[in-house]
Parts: C-alpha cells; structure tokens; sequence
C-alpha cells in the first residue's frame, strides 16, 4: 500500500533536493513570486522544482507554475509553526539523509564528477543544500506528526466507509507474500581477519605518527562509504544510536588526538576516534573494514544449504526447526525465520519491498517451496550472505473485502481522516499569514483558495 497520504507536503522538500542543476546558471532572471509571512519564494525557487520534478518522471495535476508555488507556500506554512512549536530534528539523522541521498545520485548519475558537472556545484555545496532542505522536510514531517495526533477509527467507520465507496474505487490490493529464511554466514578465514586487523594498526601508527590524518584514511579506505565521505564522521548519536560494541569504546575516548583500540562489530572492524562530547551525545569518526569469505568459503556454504533444504523436502526436519536451529540471521531464527516487514510492522511484503535477490528468487516459486542455496549481500550490515528461502503464502493481487483486508482499509480511513485534518489546519493558518502574490502569477486555480485575499 502506498505511505501515509498526510506526508505527501514533503515531497516538494525531496524535489528541491536537486537545486543546483539551474541554479547558478547566468541567465535565470530572478524574481519574488509570492510571499509567505516573512519569507519569500523566488522565480528560481520554482523553477528548481519544476526542473527536479521532470528529471523524477513526476506528472503535475494542472500547471506547474500554479501547483509548485502552492505547495512551497504550504511549506512555509508548516516550517513557520514548526518554528513556533520548537520542533527539532537531530543532525545524524539529517547527516544519514544527506549521504544516503548523494550515494543515490552518484548511482544514478554515474559518478561523483557527473554528479558535480550535472548541478552544477561542488559535491560539498550539493551536500550542503540537502543538508537544509531535509532538516526542512523532516521539519515538516514532524510538525504533521504533531498536528494529527492519535487519529483513530472504529471497526465500524472502516465498515461504513467501505461500503459506501462505488465498486470502481475499490482499492487493489498488490500481491502480498509472507518468506521465511534460513541464513549461513561463511566463514571467515584467520587469515583475513589478521590481515584486517593489520591494516587498520597501520592506520593507527600512521595517524598517532602525524604521517596521516585520520580523515583523510576514512575517505580513502573506510567501507561505510556513507561516513567514509565526511572523512569517517558519524555525528553527534547517544548511546543507543550505535551499535554496543563501538558506543562501549567511543564513549570511554577522552582525547581527540588518539585512536581507539580495534572494535569488532556486527558490521567489521572499527578504529575510532572522538571529535567532541555534548552531554550524553558524542561526535565520532571511524575506519570500517570489513573481512570478506573466500570463494571456497561461499561455496561450502552454498553445498551446506543445499544439503539441509534436500533435508527439509524428505521431512527429516522442519523449515521452521532448521530457521531455530541453523540460520545464523537472529531477526528471523526465532520467529520460524519469518523476514520481517520494517515499513509495516508485518510480516507481509508487496515484491518491491522485498531484498531484490530474494524478490527475484520467490517470484517464479509456489507456495510451500524451498529455493535452491543463494548468495546475496544483506543491507544491514553489507556483509554476503548465503541463504535458502521458503515461500509460506502469497495472496495475489485483488480487490480489496473487508474480510480479507480490514488493516489495509483502515489505513486508507486513518491516512483519508489525517489528510482532512491538515486540509483544515491549512485553511485556518492561511487565514493568520500575510500572504502576498505577484499579479502574473495569481490566475490559478488553487487547491486552497484562500491565498488571495481580497
């Protein structure tokens, strides 16, 4: 099902997130366009966003010069009492934004340099102005959060509402499936953990010697390429925002200068070293390397897999007891290796949800089936993994019955009551906001007619 609709202000903040590809260019006459309290949107302002929408393939429902400016207008109105209300969001979780968004654009683009030469702007300066638009968009999101509160409805306004729609607007359902996963992680051999662990001792006598900083070694060799862009930096986390292995060690550092002892984690081996403490938050950096299997390893764990699913299909044990007893993977082992859905809360994916190698695998099997053994590189951590999948269920695409999908038609009632929510603050915060409109751009036809104020 798609995302709550009471989020979808937000996204003008993910469009203006490639400002820059106009942005700079000589010959963009500027204007003021509209003001919104006390801030202004430019000619550019909107123009960026048009630009960024066409390159996301999005489709506007009438005149871009009409819907665009209104929805930044709305932002204004969300951010100005956001600002009111004191809210805040925490810098990591802008900084995680930032970088996961640049390592998209670089995917997509192609590289860094195009990345540059398509907007125009250094890749420090494209960080930057995400960095201000997510703050933004988060803003926004948090401020929505607030706004709605605890909306709830009753199994009999999900009835009603139901009922009363016309059989065309019944929702479709996508195809749901429900997998279950037995994990083996090959074994690393000593060797390379030696040789890990040697690599990053050279790092720390290098960087102790004043031979090299150790921002400089981030950007070079750390494999959270995330971080690894910011010199190794992670920003400001508590305790509970890191992994227990390294917030054990970085909190206990004292002196900026030094460099941790090596840190094993779920994710590798760390050096670590601190930048600065704020009360309970601390700002670190780090070196990731991470130990890889050899392909002798990947292969015998393949075989091994192999070997218990024939165990499985001639019923000497269960998929379930293999899940408990085997799989190496402890967010499904003692949930009878079901994968878990993070986005719902369920145990249900639509296909596209699913990690794409398991999605290509369980898309040509039946119920009940057991995969042949597989590799794939798990997202969590981005270590390879080897796994065999079972397929539990799958519920092809349908119109939605009360019967069989009250929790997806509840969430259409619950996303359907926030939205009028927000319409409605809308309109009576358009009411307390100056609001202000060039001539040349007030022949719309406004979603919410009360910008221009007779």
């Amino acid at each position: 099902m798609k995302k709550c609709a009471y989020f979808k202000f937000v996204v003008l903040a993910a469009f203006m997130l490639l400002t820059g590809a106009v942005y700079g260019q000589d010959n963009v006459i500027d204007e003021v366009v509209w003001i919104v309290g006390d801030d202004a949107i430019l000619k550019s302002d909107v123009e960026e966003a048009r630009l960024s929408a066409q390159y996301e393939g999005r489709r506007f429902d009438g005149d871009p010069y009409c819907v665009i400016p209104e929805e930044l207008a709305v932002q204004k109105l969300y951010l100005h009492q956001a600002a009111l209300d004191s809210i805040e969001v925490s810098e990591s979780e802008v900084i995680q934004r930032v970088e996961g968004q640049t390592d998209y654009y670089i995917r997509v683009i192609g590289s860094k340099e195009k990345m540059e030469e398509y907007f125009n702007k250094t890749s420090t300066q494209i960080r930057e102005t995400m960095r201000e638009n997510i703050r933004d968009g988060l803003m926004m999101q948090k401020m929505q959060q607030k706004l709605v509160g605890e909306v709830k409805v009753t199994p009999s306004e999900v009835r009603r509402y139901f009922k009363d729609l016309p059989s065309d607007s019944i929702p479709y359902i996508p195809t749901q499936v429900e997998v279950q996963i037995v994990v083996l992680q090959p074994k690393i051999p000593l060797e390379e953990i030696e040789e890990i662990k040697r690599k990053l001792r050279e790092f720390t006598d290098r960087v102790n010697n004043e031979e090299s900083d150790f921002s400089t070694l981030a950007r070079l060799y750390s494999e959270d390429r995330g971080s690894a862009l910011r010199g190794g930096e992670l920003g400001f986390m508590g305790r509970g925002q890191l992994v227990p292995e390294y917030a054990n060690v970085a909190f206990n550092l004292q002196d900026p200068k030094k460099v941790s002892k090596i840190v094993e984690s779920e994710f590798g081996f760390h050096i670590i070293q601190l930048i600065e403490k704020r009360g309970d938050r601390l700002n670190s950096r780090h070196i990731l390397l991470k130990p890889k299997a050899s392909d002798e390893e990947l292969t015998a764990a393949v075989q091994r897999l192999d070997s218990i699913a024939d165990d499985i299909r001639n019923n000497k044990f269960t998929f379930e007891d293999a899940a408990l007893h085997i799989s190496q993977d402890k967010d499904t082992r003692n949930n009878h290796g079901l994968l878990p859905n993070p986005g719902t809360g369920t145990s249900k994916f639509e296909m596209q949800e699913l990690p794409q190698e398991v999605a290509k695998v369980v898309d040509n099997m039946n119920v009940g089936e057991i995969s042949k053994a597989f590799s794939m590189v798990r997202e969590k951590d981005g270590k390879e993994i080897c796994v065999i999948v079972k397929l539990k269920s799958r519920i092809n695409g349908h119109k939605a019955t009360i019967s069989d999908d009250y929790q997806s038609l509840k969430e259409i009632v619950l996303d359907k009551r926030r939205e009028e929510l927000l319409e409605k603050w809308i309109v009576e915060k358009q009411k307390k906001t100056y609001v202000r409109i060039n001539e040349n751009w007030k022949k719309c036809d406004f979603k919410y007619p009360g910008w221009i104020k007779e």
